[in-house]
């Protein structure tokens, strides 16, 4: 599982096993965790967090948006 940022304890990364997916990141911490699509920034999954976070990693996702997507794009050859 490639982690592709820890900010303030928030690990972003996506997983191996799912080549099958559209490009997304999981951001886990405290036993939370929030999957994001990358190309519309869609929220797929939320455990744990509240809006207020969401917002706040969404955000840092924003961020670094184009550069995940070619990460994930490299890491499963497309």
């Amino acid at each position: 599982m490639p982690t592709l940022l820890i900010w303030h304890g928030y690990k972003f990364r996506f997983y191996a096993l799912d080549q099958g997916e559209p490009a997304y990141v999981h951001v886990v911490k405290d036993g939370k965790s929030l999957k994001v699509w990358l190309e519309t920034m869609a929220v797929a999954r939320n455990i744990g967090y509240n809006e207020r976070e969401i917002e706040r990693l969404r955000a840092v996702i924003a961020e670094h948006q184009n550069e995940w997507i070619g990460v994930w794009n490299d890491f499963f050859g497309i």
